[in-house]
C-alpha cells in the first residue's frame, strides 16, 4: 500500500496533456484563416492557371492538418513514447501512395480514352 502511495505522490502517471484555452483559440484562428484563403482564391479566380490555385489549396490543406494535429489532437514526439508519431508517419505514407496512385490511374485513363468517347462525355 505504501509503495502505491509513494508512486502516486510523484505524479508519474501518463495522463494525456490537454491544451489551454489560448492554444484552442490559436488553433481555431489558424484553421479559419487556412480555410478562408483557399475559399477566397477559388471564388475570386485570383489566378488564371487553375494549377496554381490547386497547389495553394493543397498546401493550405496540409498546413491545416498539421495545425489540427498540434493544437487539437495534442500530438508530439513525446506522447505515448513516440508510437503516435510512428502511426502518423505510416498513415501519411499510405495516404500518399493511395492519392498518387489514384491520380496516376485517372491521368492515364483520361489520356488513353477513345476519341469518340471524349466527345460524348463533353455533351453531358
Amino acid at each position: 500500500m505504501a509503495g502505491h502511495a509513494h508512486h502516486d505522490a510523484h505524479g508519474h502517471g501518463h495522463a494525456p496533456a490537454h491544451g489551454s484555452r489560448r492554444e484552442y483559440v490559436i488553433g481555431f484562428l489558424l484553421s479559419v484563416v487556412l480555410t478562408a484563403i483557399p475559399f477566397a482564391l477559388v471564388m475570386t479566380n485570383a489566378f488564371a492557371d487553375t494549377r496554381i490555385t490547386a497547389a495553394i489549396v493543397m498546401i493550405c490543406a496540409i498546413v491545416q492538418i498539421v495545425v489540427h494535429m498540434i493544437y487539437f489532437l495534442h500530438m508530439n514526439t513525446k506522447s505515448e513514447n513516440g508510437w503516435t508519431l510512428m502511426a502518423l508517419i505510416f498513415t501519411a505514407i499510405l495516404v500518399v501512395i493511395v492519392l498518387s496512385g489514384s491520380l496516376w490511374v485517372m491521368y492515364h485513363m483520361n489520356l488513353n480514352m477513345m476519341p469518340q468517347m471524349s466527345g460524348e462525355m463533353s455533351g453531358m
